[in-house]
């Protein structure tokens, strides 16, 4: 991490650790950070796109710059040289493992663009994956475009996936017009009939793959997408039929490459290498029928440690990117030589791995819902006779470490006697106000006395998240975040400041859409899924910035514009030898025009619907010249601001 002595010699007196130490282990940054994130004497989140100590961004700063350029946040921070970095890692990873088991093929990778399609993300992985003959993996006629119109080597492999019309084909089969090498990779017999027929009428000879379904599966939350049941690929009796119909048709020779899926973000080493294997064995069969079979792609799989455990949880991965490559390089070597096939080059698609860190999104905290607190309210001195009230005085008087638990009990009794006289009408609102006052205030103190016990019982866990205060963030969850509400998963959060402080709050985080399912209410950690997040109190006049991170997989092409919230402000930053980091020109998220105009509407339409109504009630004398012209200035203004708070 990057930490300065005078950082580390801060200590936190309770613990004897230094306050630094003490809130990245709170966060777990060592832990899921890869190297890439951590924490400067000044207490901001730093990133080290190279892993070199001394050569790191100050994210606050970063932040703090654009807002004083009146840039507002939520803004999505891209870092392109951790891109660099790890498509370098990614292909000496399998260079070391090729060179440690004497491999006698090769390997490189082709990214599959649908895990983030953005244009300064493929281009940056293009042009810094030239090196290695980085290919791209496309599932559509959009992408295949997008790719054929890059930059690539000679050597790199556009892989086609997806089902496909005569159109998909037809580009597919010309790409080698334009120097590229596009495979077009059959799902099923319907796909490869379509592809033999198309390409005996255009007279070309386009080279063709096979997608297998492997009986192994990969493991951990997307290992229905792979095995013999998954949505795309032939099993045995397909893949037989299909080589029968290849080899009649006359094209034996232009099957150049086998496909198979291990599913996404595979958590577990064990149940990989079984596929692998398997893999490998149909490669090796295949190529004892007459084919000459040049590439084995074993598409993606490869995960990334969003909690940091380093286990088989489902957001975790209990492997290293050398032991996943020196897996796959043994397993094809092993049962290539046993079966005395020539080794094929292998290909690899990995996207999560690759693109998952570069991106970290960046939100304001706009305001702190405790429970049963109100600002500058004082409960205290309101007068009340109610019998549920006067116990819960009593009650919240000399709570102790020997009564906590009985007062708690006692307290949660009261409470209830206080609710059912409110709803049978004989208590005022001033009475119960003071009433839930008083309860809220025991329950803070008995969940701080609790937790000095050895054996903390369940109910003051259930405790913790009744009393987490709601922190609302100015941001959507829907937008920039999807897979945490769709589909549970999980990515660290920290605040990008005040990280040389120890956090005295806990919370969850709320967007500001007008959905109840906008919260984030689970947070990663290194043992258990934590339902509230350590984070800082408020302070007047002063923001509060929290980083979503390791969201550049899948999140940005996945959002949608739920309440007409749309993307958000992107920065790119850069950091030079000098140690001096740079951020590109923003660019700037969706105005409100550009959601509305998305979703159907006319931006220019809905201003003259507002003025045609405006003139009508000025023509009946409801208003004034002002009052018209100020309302078409404000929903001008309206129609070109930014879709978030400001």
């Amino acid at each position: 991490m990057d930490r300065s002595a005078a950082a580390q010699g801060v200590l936190d007196l309770s613990t004897g650790q230094s306050v630094i130490d003490r809130v990245s282990r709170t966060y777990g940054i060592d832990s899921w950070g890869f190297g890439y994130f951590g924490i400067n004497e000044e207490g901001h989140l730093t990133v080290a796109p190279h892993k070199i100590p001394g050569l790191s961004i100050d994210t606050y700063e970063v932040v703090r710059k654009q807002v004083q350029a009146r840039q507002a946040p939520p803004f999505l921070l891209r870092f392109p040289q951790i891109l660099d970095e790890r498509l370098a890692s990614l292909h000496q990873a399998f260079a070391a493992a090729i060179e440690e088991y004497d491999y006698g093929g090769r390997h490189i990778g082709a990214y599959p663009i649908k895990v983030n399609q953005k244009a300064e993300v493929l281009q940056r992985l293009v042009a810094s994956g030239r090196r290695y003959d980085y290919g791209l993996e496309v599932g559509s006629k959009a992408e295949l475009v997008a790719a054929l119109a890059m930059p690539l080597s000679e050597r790199a492999l556009i892989a086609c996936n997806g089902l496909k019309d005569e159109l998909y084909l037809r580009l597919a089969m010309q790409a080698g017009r334009l120097g590229r090498l596009a495979v077009i990779i059959a799902e099923d017999l319907t796909d490869l009939d379509m592809t033999l027929n198309l390409a005996r009428t255009l007279d070309l000879q386009p080279p063709l793959g096979l997608r297998v379904k492997l009986s192994a599966r990969g493991s951990g939350k997307w290992e229905d997408s792979s095995g013999e049941f998954a949505k795309f690929g032939m099993g045995t009796l397909t893949l037989v039929e299909a080589l029968r119909r290849i080899e009649s048709a006359g094209a034996g020779e232009q099957l150049k490459m086998l496909h198979i899926h291990v599913g996404s973000q595979v958590n577990d080493i064990r149940r990989a290498k079984s596929a692998f294997k398997e893999a490998a064995r149909v490669y090796a069969k295949t190529c004892g029928m007459g084919f000459e079979i040049e590439y084995l792609n074993v598409g993606g799989g490869l995960g990334v440690d969003y909690d940091g455990s380093r286990t088989a949880s489902e957001f975790s991965m209990n492997y290293s990117v050398q032991e996943f490559a020196n897996d796959i390089v043994y397993a094809i070597g092993e049962v290539c030589d046993a079966e005395d096939v020539p080794p094929p080059t292998i290909v690899t698609e990995h996207g999560r791995a690759v693109v998952a860190y570069h991106a970290m999104l960046v939100v304001d905290v706009r305001k702190v819902v405790a429970p049963g607190v109100v600002a500058d309210g004082d409960f205290g001195a309101i007068e009340s006779e109610a019998e549920p009230v006067l116990e819960l005085v009593d009650l919240a008087q000399g709570i102790n470490a020997k009564n906590f638990r009985e007062r708690y009990h006692d307290a949660v009794q009261q409470r209830g006697d206080l609710n059912s006289l409110f709803e049978l009408g004989y208590l005022g609102l001033p009475d119960k106000a003071k009433g839930e006052w008083l309860f809220w205030k025991i329950c803070r103190e008995v969940a701080a006395l609790s937790t000095t016990m050895k054996d903390r019982p369940r109910e003051f866990e259930e405790l913790d998240r009744m009393l987490a205060s709601k922190y609302v963030c100015n941001f959507s969850m829907f937008q920039s975040v999807p897979d945490f509400w769709a589909f549970d998963q999980l990515f660290p959060v920290v605040p990008i400041h005040r990280l040389n402080e120890v956090p005295t709050e806990r919370g969850v985080l709320c967007d500001i859409t007008c959905d109840s399912d906008g919260t984030v209410d689970r947070f990663v950690d290194t043992k258990h899924l934590k339902e509230s997040l350590e984070l800082h109190g408020l302070r007047a006049g002063e923001p509060y910035y929290l980083g979503f991170l390791l969201i550049g997989a899948y999140q940005e092409t996945l959002g949608d514009i739920h309440n007409l919230f749309g993307m958000v402000t992107e920065v790119n930053v850069e950091i030079g030898a000098d140690g001096r980091w740079r951020a590109g020109r923003p660019i700037r998220g969706d105005s409100v025009r550009d959601v509305l105009r998305a979703a159907g509407h006319g931006p220019e339409a809905l201003r003259e619907a507002v003025a045609r109504r405006l003139a009508e009630r000025k023509t009946s004398g409801l208003i004034a010249d002002p009052d018209e012209h100020e309302v078409l200035a404000t929903s001008s203004r309206v129609l070109d601001d930014y879709t978030y708070l400001v």
